[in-house]
């Protein structure tokens, strides 16, 4: 799926990602603590508490001390946290991860940490805390926490995985992802293939651990270093299933914990992928109905039939792509023109930038609006090379659930359901969705539900018209959470702490601050 991560509210960006259109972001599992309950229909599995007491062979993890250090960022401090690679086998190796962190400021007394992270899987926490975080959330709240933030492994300063080189990543991201005969479809499966391979080749040792469960569990090695005897977390998109794993793991451990733009972590990945198209329909009819109140919107005068004007720009890209001016010869294909519509639906200020882009395109013929925000989405720089958002966001994904489609034949016959869902986007994203098939490394984990039975209260936030976590998953997670309290944003975009509403962040900062969780079932504008 495309849930990446939360894009950093408004001000820059960093939930949830597509890989070449083709990102899957299938929540899931990974290896430890799962309970399955039978039903009729099958068996029903929930996550299990870890117990409470920490391993003899864990106890030099949980004891070791942070060395603390600049790392060129002014009012900042860095550090290095070492995790086994294997949890059930700490004698196998570690993992190193970087961890960062800006101080309580005050005034008044400092409450502890807070850890951030913006969502993914693969983005990266630590360059969202030094952008955006340590210096955009609420001064009351820098001032009574140390801001705090880890990549988790495979993720950017933490090991990285590696998959592709720029040019390998550039013809990648330019894959027809809606072929239209068998021999468009053998090359959409090659792309799949090639891109597993070089992940295989290039981080053999990682790709077998990088699920969610031990992210989680390098989470609570991360609040013993700290100090922490509870875990005080935001968490966006993503984050939220990060977050809910680790309540789930250790819920006598949980403090404060904000779940924004909550994902539902009993879903298989199909369902997800599913809903998550219909959240971008969703998302897409609020722009379309904004757009032809413009004087300049280029796709109609009418919101019906903006749909339709923007699927025939898609296959006239997909028959003759369009030049864009790129040093590197890169033309607008309509697999990057989909991306670059796509990364505009996660926050409504950028659909003034996307109609000047597709203004550019369908009347000028110029791609270059739409690949710069595509590039933005890839995080792909001037210079060609690409972040490693993108591998790491495969890598968790393919070994936390089991893939989507196994092939083919199953993405065509379910094609009806997904173009459904989304006539502009349903066939790219159900072709997305085949990603995992060919990945190299077994999957690890499956769907369950989280109880977290025990846990302080936690509060799980959604947004009514999220493209990328659509607002009936924040329903379901706060069903499953034992002690949730359901927060809701009635408005667009992607999460919603920290955009605007008065009413969203007053509630989070008075939870996160005196402790005072809303009510649940608060609904905010």
């Amino acid at each position: 799926m495309h849930i990446r991560r939360s894009r950093f509210p408004r001000r820059s960006r960093t939930g949830v990602t597509l890989v070449s259109l083709a990102a899957l972001f299938l929540s899931a599992c990974s290896t430890g603590g799962v309970t399955s309950t039978a039903t009729r229909a099958g068996a029903e599995v929930t996550l299990a508490a870890l117990p409470r007491a920490t391993p003899s062979a864990l106890a030099p993890y949980y004891g070791q001390k942070l060395t603390w250090r600049g790392c060129g960022v002014p009012g900042f401090e860095c550090a290095t946290l070492k995790a086994p690679l294997d949890y059930d086998r700490p004698g196998d190796g570690d993992i190193r991860l970087a961890v960062s962190r800006k101080k309580a400021t005050g005034p008044g007394k400092r409450i502890g940490s807070l850890l951030v992270n913006p969502g993914g899987p693969g983005g990266s926490a630590v360059g969202y805390l030094q952008q955006y975080a340590g210096v955009g959330y609420p001064a009351a709240v820098r001032a009574r926490y140390d801001m705090v933030a880890v990549d988790p492994r495979g993720v950017a300063r933490s090991e990285p995985v590696e998959c592709l080189d720029g040019r390998a990543m550039d013809a990648f991201t330019q894959a027809d992802v809606t072929p239209d005969d068998q021999r468009e479809t053998d090359r959409l499966v090659e792309a799949y293939k090639g891109f597993a391979e070089g992940c295989g080749a290039r981080s053999p040792r990682l790709l077998r651990h990088v699920s969610t469960v031990e992210t989680a569990r390098d989470m609570d090695v991360l609040r013993a270093a700290l100090g922490d005897r509870r875990l005080t977390y935001v968490g966006a998109s993503y984050g939220t299933f990060l977050g809910a794993t680790y309540a789930g793991l250790y819920p006598d451990r949980v403090g404060r914990l904000v779940l924004d733009g909550a994902m539902d972590p009993a879903l298989p990945a199909r369902r997800m992928n599913l809903d998550q198209t219909a959240g971008f329909e969703t998302a897409f009819r609020s722009f379309a109905k904004d757009c032809v109140r413009q004087p300049d919107c280029p796709l109609g005068t009418k919101a019906d039939k903006v749909g339709g004007n923007l699927r025939a720009f898609f296959e006239k890209a997909d028959a003759r792509s369009l030049p864009t001016g790129d040093k590197d010869g890169r033309r607008l294909t309509e697999s990057l023109a989909t991306t670059g519509v796509i990364a505009a639906m996660y926050d409504e200020s950028g659909w003034g930038r996307l109609r000047d882009a597709l203004t550019a395109a369908i009347k000028d013929q110029d791609g270059a609006g739409l690949l710069l925000l595509a590039d933005s989405y890839y995080e792909r720089d001037a210079e060609g090379r690409y972040a490693n958002l993108m591998y790491a966001n495969a890598a968790v994904n393919c070994l936390d659930s089991p893939a989507a489609f196994d092939g083919p034949d199953q993405v065509r016959r379910t094609l009806p359901t997904f173009e459904k869902a989304s006539p502009v986007f349903g066939e790219g994203l159900a072709w997305s969705s085949l990603n995992c098939a060919y990945w190299p490394v077994a999957p690890t984990g499956q769907p369950r539900r989280i109880e977290a039975k025990g846990a302080a209260p936690i509060v799980v936030v959604g947004t009514t018209r999220d493209p990328a976590t659509p607002y009936r998953w924040a329903r379901s997670l706060a069903r499953q959470l034992s002690s949730a309290r359901l927060l809701t944003y009635d408005g667009d975009g992607h999460t919603a702490y920290g955009r605007g509403s008065r009413c969203i962040d007053s509630a989070i900062n008075a939870y996160l601050l005196r402790g005072t969780p809303p009510t649940d079932g608060k609904r905010c504008t």
